[in-house]
């Protein structure tokens, strides 16, 4: 069915490369359509970032119309135009069948009807179409926009059958629009976990960090638990305080940090969803580090702690949004944190080098590393001792102690 045309679609706020390829189907005497979530985020007056074209041209008569066109997934009907500097991604007119994996179907069949590809996509609400002329909503997308609900198109069951990620990205909508599941959309997760199960953890991975990045990270969370994918895909997360998550800093890492911070085994769970090593290895210094010293803790205690998380800003913010999130005492932990951000923290600190070390003494060998620590820990406690006058006395003394240097 075809929708009075709201006022917030507008060609006004379509990018001109964009307008450009829809022109030029349309001249051809092609019917082209912007669809899916582009229409919706227009629908709720935002500007999309992407722009997704229709067509009822199949990919060789796009190729004909455009001068530069890349066939990025041709055998799945989709080329890419380019336009005016501006890549712009054109599809057609399709409808899929026989799903056998759970993750994308093994036939796909062009169409000439709008309504057919509208009907294969996951959600009402990124089942719409627009022209310039018109919006097809033929499931009441709109309606469903208006009440702020995800409802599938058709029955639950079988879009989640189809594809798997489609239960996760059912939440991930929820979380990020802050709009409730349709009652039998939500009811049709369970059943259909054994599908989840099969969607690959890289996947699994870019849904979750638009969850936990969203304002609604608790409620998305909490929709992950009930719902039971929250076992399939994080189960170390079982138990976690879902309401810190949200308060902790809008970073991948930091609100990583929060969900495992209780977790027995963090970096499997991290492991297991094909994170990044620079993601991963941040989130564990967050999770050693939530929680820091008591206000009244030693000046040392505060050196290790900074030691582990970092003492650049950005990562003392981050550390400490972790642990006041967490319930932490922020507040008063920041000037002490502050305190002693200048001391020295690591061997690459000391004073002396191990070349320095080495030219004093001779011939350490592999006890110089050793004998760093030993300067660190004498610097942890009294940051005054890190001069090349007193770390050279000291290391003298300790080689006065260790029987197998050279002196």
């Amino acid at each position: 069915m075809s929708a009075e045309l709201p006022s917030a679609l507008s060609a006004a706020s379509i990018p001109p490369p964009v307008l450009e390829v829809l022109d030029g189907l349309r001249l051809k005497g092609f019917q082209a359509f912007l669809v899916g979530g582009c229409v919706r985020d227009m629908l709720r007056g935002q500007h999309p970032k992407d722009f997704d074209l229709a067509t009822s041209a199949r990919p060789e008569e796009v190729q004909r119309c455009f001068r530069k066109v890349i066939p990025t997934g041709i055998e799945h009907g989709t080329v890419t135009v380019l336009v005016q500097g501006h890549h712009v991604e054109v599809t057609t007119f399709r409808a899929e069948a026989d799903y056998v994996d759970g993750r994308r179907p093994t036939k796909v069949e062009f169409h000439t009807d709008i309504e057919a590809d509208l009907s294969r996509r996951d959600f009402t609400i990124n089942a719409m179409a627009y022209d310039l002329r018109r919006l097809v909503d033929p499931f009441g997308g709109q309606v469903d926009l208006a009440a702020r609900t995800v409802r599938c198109v058709g029955k639950a069951i079988d879009r989640f059958t189809e594809d798997g990620l489609r239960a996760l990205r059912a939440v991930r909508f929820s979380a990020v629009l802050g709009f409730s599941l349709d009652p039998d959309t939500q009811a049709a997760i369970a059943p259909t976990r054994h599908v989840f199960r099969k969607v690959a953890f890289e996947r699994v991975q870019e849904e979750l960090r638009k969850i936990l990045l969203s304002p609604g990270a608790a409620r998305g969370l909490s929709l992950l638990d009930v719902t039971g994918l929250l076992e399939d895909a994080v189960p170390e997360a079982k138990g976690a305080p879902f309401d810190a998550v949200v308060n902790a800093p809008v970073d991948e890492a930091a609100r990583l940090a929060v969900l495992l911070a209780h977790a027995a085994t963090p970096r499997t769970a991290l492991q297991r969803l094909k994170l990044p090593t620079k993601v991963i290895e941040r989130t564990l210094e967050l999770i050693a580090g939530a929680h820091p010293p008591a206000p009244d803790a030693s000046p040392r205690a505060f050196r290790l702690w900074l030691r582990g998380v970092g003492r650049e800003p950005e990562q003392i913010a981050q550390a400490l949004g972790v642990a006041g999130a967490l319930g932490a005492p922020i507040d008063a932990l920041a000037p002490r944190v502050a305190a002693v951000r200048g001391d020295p923290l690591t061997v690459k600190d000391l004073a002396l080098t191990g070349a320095d070390l080495t030219a004093l003494l001779g011939n350490p060998g592999p006890q110089v590393g050793a004998l760093q620590r030993h300067l660190l820990e004498l610097v942890l406690e009294t940051p005054a001792e890190n001069t090349a006058e007193r770390l050279s006395n000291a290391a003298r003394q300790w080689c006065a102690q260790v029987a197998d240097i050279p002196r």
